[in-house]
């Protein structure tokens, strides 16, 4: 790696290191207590999703409670969070349903609400356990029941078909067919990659050139959480990544993505949003096709891994996941599948062949 340039995972701390503190600044100064509090065991990007979720906290109660409204949100006091009841909690979560916010319109399902609420109950129990306040009503508020959804897979054929259309272009429109004849051996690399691997698209698109090891078909990918990680792939993603490393080494990238692997038609790192709609542009071609994500090409390994070796340690390990239990939910469906397909395997005793009478 150019040591002249710090690595894409830097970059994207500086950002939200960055972003916090344009957040932190409209928000009341009390909260800096919490962020540097919780700094020690969060990443940088957890700590920023806790801040908006938070701001829109403040945000509601300064559009709706006739105290609050008193004051910007900045000189809003500790003392408030202890003034506030259950029923404001509640119908701040009511609120999160639907709402309107300088002309624009925002909905929360309710893992959307589960998540805000969550933030709110860290917020108010690092206050609450430093004894900065004497209630806690956040903690009085159960967290919204999820119901499972549905985990969409693509099935082997499917698979097939949306590398082809990478590959082929067919169904695209005219313009996009220009931009597809510079664009489609890279496509072809990172959509097998994906398929091949199961990585997440942030893993994917930090990948550096110097990361890639072909002796050992091996890529070293930065984890959800920080950590790095080496995951291999099969004999079938390094050729789709041998093709592109040809085209890639006559593009001249622009300064600062000189280490990236993927680069966009600028040349400069493709984002994570890039590949998302790369993703979708395909897939809009194959009308048989369900609506397919980049966590449904992750889901599809998964399902492929788990399908093949029975073991959900393994899969768990793969994906990146720190809990066996998320995986083993993910999954749940296949292991019941497998259960029942290990009712008949074990005999006790030899059939004995019914007679006719």
């Amino acid at each position: 790696m150019n040591p002249n340039h710090s690595n894409y995972h830097d970059q994207q701390n500086v950002q939200n290191v960055q972003k916090m503190r344009e957040v932190l600044a409209s928000l009341p100064p009390f909260c800096r207590q919490f962020f540097h509090g919780i700094s020690e065991y969060t990443s940088a990007r957890t700590r920023l999703a806790y801040a908006y979720d938070i701001r829109i906290f403040f945000e509601y109660l300064h559009d709706t409670n006739s105290y609050c409204r008193k004051m910007e949100i900045e000189q809003f006091p500790l003392s408030l969070l202890e003034q506030l009841t259950r029923e404001d909690i509640e119908e701040y979560l009511e609120y999160l349903t639907y709402y309107e916010k300088d002309g624009k319109t925002y909905t929360n399902d309710e893992r959307g609400k589960k998540r805000k609420l969550a933030a709110l109950r860290s917020f108010y129990n690092y206050y609450y356990q430093a004894e900065l306040i004497t209630k806690n009503p956040a903690v009085l508020v159960p967290l919204p029941k999820l119901h499972e959804k549905e985990i969409v897979r693509l099935d082997a054929d499917e698979v097939a078909i949306l590398l082809d259309q990478a590959e082929d272009g067919t169904g695209l429109t005219e313009a996009q067919q220009r931009y597809h004849k510079l664009t489609k051996i890279r496509d072809v690399a990172l959509l097998t990659l994906l398929l091949g691997t199961g990585m997440r698209v942030s893993e994917c698109v930090g990948i550096d050139l110097n990361d890639l090891d072909f002796k050992n078909n091996g890529v070293k990918i930065r984890r959800k959480g920080g950590y790095e990680a080496v995951i291999y792939f099969s004999e079938e993603v390094e050729e789709a990544l041998q093709d592109y490393l040809e085209q890639r080494r006559h593009m001249i990238p622009q300064s600062g993505h000189e280490d990236a692997l993927f680069l966009s038609l600028q040349n400069r790192r493709l984002s994570v949003r890039a590949v998302e709609n790369l993703v979708k542009k395909y897939a809009s071609t194959v009308t048989s096709l369900k609506r397919i994500t980049p966590h449904k090409l992750r889901s599809t390994y998964g399902t492929s891994l788990y399908r093949e070796t029975g073991d959900i340690y393994l899969v768990a390990d793969v994906l990146g996941h720190k809990d066996v239990n998320t995986t083993k939910k993910h999954y749940a469906a296949l292991e019941d599948e497998r259960r029942r397909y290990a009712a008949d395997k074990v005999q006790l005793r030899e059939r004995r062949k019914r007679t006719e009478e």
